[in-house]
């Protein structure tokens, strides 16, 4: 049997990938049988979220376990076949090829170009000088944004003074930090700080731009500013109009870049760039390549980018993990520039050093010290050996049951049954007697449920559907009051995007038999509620039970995680540091303990040549 048949035989293959292979097969049927294969698990390997295909690790893109090819025998089919483009690292792939063997992966054309593509781009921006000023004109605000912590601001402020100096003299900024390490907070002083620096020079004022993957994640960034605003208007030394200027709201990746209806490209792009002078993206580990080398390319010349995430979360939904091909490239946290050393006192010269000197090199902060759990949930320990993929110690940390806000529920598979199925339910059935929109959103967001799969009975379809049935009764209403709804399809017409959040209220004045009457509510993004007609909504699901994935971008303040009863492929530590991490004051973990540790072994691996070209020399 060929290893083409066998895989796909054995449901190593999905149907399109099989169909990739046999249009290559028809037109050239001479075609080894080792280059259909590779060209099939290439196209699998972008449904897994890889970039790309290496040979040398066959196994990585599905679970077949065949007898593989030699890995080298293997590549030199692969150059040597017509499919298969070898073009220079800078060079644009033949676009008479569907493949591309570089670096010794296999990819299809479209993807590798979309390396190659912002590999550029990132690189343009890195390199591109930033507009000078006096120094010394900004250090007085500088100074009343980060005090000193006796005589070492660098050690006193997690990270983020540094971030905030590099941002004046880089176009290209990466700031990575765990859940409340202050990215929000930085943002903001940076953002003042990039203010009063043009407007000491003389210069018009910057136009700045907010982005994050999703509509609820823009939210939020757009929310946090505001609340840091006000914080900035009570410090001595900043003057309240800096603060007037600061940008009030934020807009999806999507939004920003312009949606052509039914076509992959967006309004803005290399040759219509973005109006902006500074761009930041919040949740940057959600974006995938493509969505990545579209933005980066729609940066114009001269503009600052400034990308904001947790490289330690889930990667992307799509094909690649950008934000961690950035952190990879960028090497070692960047050093003080030394003009500006002297605003950190003693510490200003305890910086680190740049071992790597590639273009990225210099372009990266991380922030340490986490500020978003409250005293109700200390969550920090187990979040470290959650990253770190520590099964021993987090499972020593949960049996003990020392962390305050943190319940482990040892080999439950059902939180909807006994003990815990009346305290889930109590909080949705507090829900359904709300009928003002913004107090049913702002309830809606204290409580969550998160499960690692979509589908079968611990997935979040099916735990939505016991849910809704438990709150409105078997013959329920398909959009009863009180009942959660999560967006799952962009519109750009209704300005709702994948991953909103609404609830479904009934008018009072309406009765309980005016079906009709149930409007569908959803946050405006600056503090209101816009209504829907449920039958006017894009795609949408319940939103009582999300998948960890869907979570992602939102927090709550009490989650309630349920891992399935067998290991899966899906589970992995970033799934349950991303999952634990949506917490603010409570946390409870229903997983038998060798599935959490068969998670915890994992590592959710992508396949990608991005970091390696971006460490490249520009040419």
């Amino acid at each position: 049997m060929s290893l083409l048949d066998e895989l796909y035989r054995s449901g190593g293959l999905r149907t399109l990938d099989h169909a990739l292979a046999q249009s290559l097969r028809r037109l050239e049927p001479d075609t080894p049988d080792e280059v259909l294969a590779a060209a099939a698990l290439a196209s699998l390997a972008i449904a897994q979220g890889h970039a790309g295909f290496d040979p040398a690790r066959p196994q990585l893109p599905g679970d077949a376990t065949i007898d593989w090819p030699d890995a080298q025998a293997w590549r030199e089919q692969l150059v040597n076949s017509r499919w298969v483009g070898t073009p220079r690292p800078e060079q644009i792939a033949p676009g008479d090829a569907p493949l591309v063997f570089e670096q010794g992966l296999l990819y299809l054309r479209r993807y590798r170009e979309y390396e190659r593509r912002l590999a550029s781009g990132l690189k343009r921006i890195a390199g591109s000088a930033v507009a000078d000023s006096d120094a010394a004109s900004l250090q007085p605000l500088f100074a009343a944004l980060f005090p000193q912590d006796g005589d070492d601001r660098v050690a006193g402020d997690g990270g983020q003074a540094r971030a905030a100096a590099l941002a004046l003299r880089r176009s290209l900024l990466l700031v990575t930090g765990g859940p409340g390490t202050g990215k929000t907070t930085t943002i903001a002083r940076v953002l003042l700080l990039l203010l009063a620096q043009a407007r000491g020079a003389g210069r018009t004022l910057p136009r700045i731009a907010l982005a994050a993957p999703t509509g609820r994640a823009a939210e939020r960034m757009a929310e946090s500013l505001r609340i840091v605003a006000t914080q900035l208007r009570a410090i001595p030394g900043v003057d309240a109009a800096l603060c007037d200027a600061l940008p009030q709201d934020a807009r999806t990746l999507h939004r920003l870049l312009g949606t052509i209806p039914d076509s992959p490209r967006f309004r803005h792009g290399a040759d219509a760039p973005l109006p902006f002078d500074v761009i930041v993206i919040d949740e940057a580990s959600m974006v995938d390549l493509p969505l990545m080398c579209k933005l980066v390319e729609a940066v114009p010349d001269g503009a600052r980018l400034i990308l904001l995430g947790d490289r330690d979360q889930l990667p992307s939904v799509e094909a690649g993990d950008v934000l961690a091909a950035i952190g990879d490239a960028a090497g070692e946290e960047a050093a003080i520039p030394p003009e500006l050393a002297s605003w950190f006192g003693a510490g200003g010269a305890a910086t680190p050093s740049l071992e790597n000197r590639g273009p990225l090199a210099g372009h990266r902060v991380q922030l340490r010290r986490g500020y978003r759990q409250s005293d109700a949930l200390d969550l920090a320990p187990l979040a470290d050996a959650m990253r770190n993929g520590d099964g021993n110690r987090a499972l020593a940390l949960l049996r003990d049951g020392a962390l305050a806000g943190v319940q482990f529920h040892p080999g439950l598979h059902d939180p909807l049954a006994g003990a815990t199925r009346k305290p889930l339910l109590a909080h949705w059935q507090a829900l359904m007697t709300l009928d003002d929109p913004v107090q049913a959103l702002a309830c809606a967001g204290k409580l969550r449920l998160l499960t690692a799969l979509r589908d079968g009975a611990q997935g979040a379809h099916a735990l939505n559907a016991r849910i809704e049935e438990a709150l409105a009764g078997a013959q329920r209403e398909p959009y009863f009051h009180g009942r959660l709804l999560l967006v799952t399809q962009n519109s750009y017409r209704h300005g709702l995007f994948n991953g909103d959040i609404g609830v479904c209220l009934r008018d009072p004045a309406a009765g309980p038999a005016q079906t009709g009457a149930v409007t569908a509510w959803f946050a405006d993004g600056a503090g209101g509620v816009r209504g829907f007609h449920p039958s006017a909504l894009p795609a949408h699901d319940g939103a009582f039970a999300m998948t960890v994935h869907k979570a992602q971008g939102s927090e709550f303040d009490e989650v309630w995680l349920l891992l399935p009863r067998h290991d899966a492929r899906t589970l992995s530590r970033e799934l349950l540091y991303t999952a634990i991490t949506r917490a603010r004051h409570a946390l409870h973990i229903c997983a038998s303990e060798e599935v959490l540790r068969a998670a915890l072994a994992r590592h959710a691996q992508r396949i990608s040549g991005l970091a390696q070209r971006l460490q490249s020399p520009v040419r």
